[in-house]
């Protein structure tokens, strides 16, 4: 069977294979994009040959690893086709923590090998030589029909690597594929063994699910399946939280809409999890008013900062990202009334969330918008926030910015190096974030020498 062109890279792997006396197969992945008519990502091969036999045929490659595979250099300036992997056939020993095989035994036969794969459309094999596509197990069929099932029983399967489980849902979503009934059941029957998982790998296959085209669908999903609660169970709190009346959605699926936003517009994953965590704390933070006749949640973003920081670092995220997100989760309600804010405020602003993120911050508003169910964010709310943030950034907005600095107070003033000039830099741009025309050297020179006269404390508190 022909399923495409071959890059010239890939069939040159092949032929010193079998050249050499050894089968040589592209396998899993890239033989199911190939059929689905995509460019596959990464090209891999499964051989009989042993990772040493293949190094002595590939003097430019690597073996850093415990499964066997080589990776095998080539000249190709197409990242896909950097580096081509091979893997000699292998079977798997017992998985006793669910999440790696006590032992990797190379095996003799292709058959072995395919029958240990995850799911069906991953256990193809294609034979570059002679165009023979070798399918054991009805992955072609499950390709056509666009299904996602387990080789053998999905149960067994689990058990091996619990995180095949999130797997399935981000290959689900990455390929518009439907999970099979057997499978489905068998991951929410199994969904407590992703508790054996590291956080870090949990992370990785969290980071791919949101980063698919549909990940409302996907989270939607790896709820239903039982799976979210060992992920992030802070999410499910919000599960049938009635919010107010600007609302068409409870809290889950108000964070779900806003974080499918952000993937319509191709935002990047920081924007992705901040929409999906913007709300986390809506349901510890509901109060309902009598005067309103109306639910309430005062302080949830101050709040929901604090559970985002958790539930990140409990991800062993890294601590820029998470910073970030947090920032935007405690500022997003900052938009909310362009009626209210003013200049000095958004300065202020700025200042709370970093000049690098204030358009994210604008963007994040309009996710909150589209996720009430309203059909659009309303376009001269959002050209007044535009308009207000970039008159802003033009004036002073950290202390780099004054038109004074620790130089100048320690010669005009003669001050000593200290905390005092750190304190009264940071008191003079209190004054020019709230007004701009006060920098000016005069000015701030003279108000420092007020300042001067003022105790550690009193000028700290400034």
């Amino acid at each position: 069977m022909d399923i495409g062109n071959i890059p010239k890279e890939v069939v040159a792997v092949s032929e010193a294979l079998e050249g050499a006396g050894h089968e040589a197969y592209l396998v899993g992945g890239c033989v199911r994009d190939l059929l689905l008519g995509k460019e596959p990502k990464d090209w891999d091969f499964t051989t009989n040959a042993t990772p040493e036999q293949i190094q002595e045929m590939f003097p430019d490659s690597f073996y850093e690893n415990d499964f066997g595979t080589v990776g095998i250099k080539t000249e190709s300036e197409d990242p896909a086709l950097h580096v081509v992997e091979v893997t000699p056939y292998r079977t798997e020993g017992e998985y006793s923590d669910a999440r790696r095989p006590d032992s990797v035994v190379w095996a003799s036969s292709l058959q072995e090998d395919l029958d240990r794969r995850d799911f069906t459309v991953n256990a193809l094999a294609y034979r570059v030589t002679d165009k023979t596509l070798v399918d054991e197990h009805g992955g072609q069929e499950d390709v056509r029909k666009k299904v996602l099932r387990a080789v053998g029983k999905p149960a067994k399967r689990f058990s091996e690597d619990a995180l095949r489980m999130m797997r399935a849902v981000r290959l689900s979503a990455e390929l518009g594929f439907a999970i099979e009934a057997e499978t489905a059941q068998a991951i929410f029957e199994n969904a407590e063994n992703l508790s054996r998982i590291s956080k870090e790998r949990i992370r990785d296959e969290l980071v791919r699910i949101v980063e698919t085209p549909t990940p409302m669908q996907a989270i939607f999903v790896t709820q239903k399946l039982g799976l979210l609660k060992y992920i992030a169970p802070d999410l499910e709190r919000g599960i049938g939280v009635e919010q107010n009346q600007a609302h068409s959605f409870d809290v889950f699926e108000h964070l779900l809409r806003a974080m499918q936003h952000a993937a319509d517009k191709e935002w990047d994953l920081a924007l992705r999890m901040s929409a999906l965590f913007h709300d986390v704390s809506k349901p510890e933070t509901r109060r309902w008013s009598d005067e309103k006749k109306d639910w309430t949640f005062h302080g949830h973003e101050v709040v929901g900062a604090r559970v985002a920081r958790t539930v990140l670092a409990d991800l062993k995220f890294p601590k820029e990202f998470s910073e970030k997100v947090v920032r935007l989760v405690r500022w997003h309600m900052f938009f909310s009334d362009p009626d209210k804010i003013t200049l000095s405020a958004v300065r202020r602003m700025i200042v709370n969330v970093g000049e690098e993120n204030i358009g994210d911050l604008l963007n994040l508003r309009i996710c909150d918008r589209i996720g009430t169910g309203r059909p659009k964010e309303q376009p001269f709310r959002f050209r007044k926030y535009k308009a207000m943030v970039d008159e802003a950034l033009r004036d002073p907005i950290s202390v780099g910015m004054l038109n004074i600095d620790g130089t100048f107070l320690m010669e005009k003033l003669n001050l000593k190096p200290g905390p005092r000039i750190g304190w009264t830099l940071h008191a003079l741009l209190e004054e020019v974030l709230e007004d701009p025309k006060k920098n000016t050297v005069e000015y701030l020179e003279g108000r420092s020498k007020e300042l001067t006269e003022l105790s550690d404390e009193e000028l700290r508190k400034l």
